[in-house]
């Protein structure tokens, strides 16, 4: 069955990791254009300024301080929006954190720590948001990457979980629209970098401070692909050119791929010590900011 999906302006929508960067970028912009949003993330302050900010803008929101490696938590989150607004019409998981470093270095705690939330986040996120989905029909959007089908070398974990939610995003689309014909969009939005806090929030193993290989996109830009496909639905959805070029490049030419890869290690380190190497992987910030620093 084809979902029936709703126009902006009438849907309530619930956004994990929305304090900042992407999540935060697509809260803003779904609230400018109508909708009702639910924000999640572990930032408690933020997500009160952000709150507060959208209402006096005349805007309606909602925000739960919650980890998505917590079930329960999104599970109540999913309660405060139909207590809240009456329903849930696109659910967004976007909540993630990286780690720099190369393989054989990072802890298998911090690696497993980044799958609690990349994988295991977006697992959480499925199966709380879809018995809702099912009911009015809408849309269940994951945030994947570029790297769900290639790969970027001292961001292995990070790889490994993307291509781990793109699996899993695949496979779950097949039960629910096709075995369980059910009226729900099963969506992977793939981006490529983008100019988002992500490389300060990132546990980093490196001796320099971290930061992503241009040419970068920005927030808003993955924000307009996400709002698109909670109206207009979709499958894979490669935000920005290098995603395009990457992803096929990866599936046509693999050894290209890898070699091309190689090239990004030095360009993922800024020419100054490293910050702050735990990140945020078991800590939550409170920067509030969609774009990243100036370099």
């Amino acid at each position: 069955m084809k979902a029936r999906l709703k126009p902006l302006d009438q849907q309530v929508i619930v956004i994990t990791g929305a304090s900042s960067g992407i999540g935060l970028a697509t809260a803003l912009m779904a609230a400018e254009r109508g909708a009702k949003v639910v924000l999640v993330a572990r930032s408690r302050q933020t997500l009160d300024e952000i709150r507060q900010g959208l209402e006096q803008s005349g805007h309606e929101a909602a925000t739960l301080a919650a980890d998505v490696a917590d079930r329960a938590a999104l599970e109540d989150a999913a309660r405060l929006a139909v207590d809240r607004f009456g329903r849930i019409d696109t659910w967004v998981n976007n909540a993630g954190v990286s780690i720099y470093g190369r393989i054989d270095e990072v802890s298998e705690e911090d690696n497993r720590r980044l799958f609690e939330t990349n994988f295991w986040g977006t697992v959480n996120g499925s199966l709380v948001a879809l018995p809702y989905l099912k009911r009015q029909g809408g849309a269940l959007i994951n945030v994947g990457s570029e790297v769900s089908d290639a790969v970027i070398p001292l961001q292995g974990m990070y790889s490994a979980s993307k291509h781990a939610v793109k699996g899993f995003t695949d496979a779950l689309r097949v039960e629910v629209e096709l075995l369980d014909k059910a009226p729900v969009e099963v969506v992977l939005i793939q981006p490529t970098a983008v100019d988002t806090p992500y490389p300060e929030h990132a546990g980093n193993y490196m001796a320099q401070e971290p930061k992503l290989p241009t040419p970068m996109i920005r927030p808003e830009d993955v924000a307009e692909a996400i709002l698109e496909a909670a109206v207009e639905g979709g499958r894979d959805v490669r935000v920005g050119a290098m995603s395009k070029m990457n992803t096929l490049t990866a599936r046509l030419a693999p050894a290209l791929g890898d070699r091309v890869s190689a090239r990004q290690a030095g360009r993922q380190q800024r020419d100054e010590r490293e910050r702050d190497p735990q990140g945020a992987l078991y800590r939550a910030t409170e920067d509030g900011r969609t774009h990243g620093r100036a370099s």
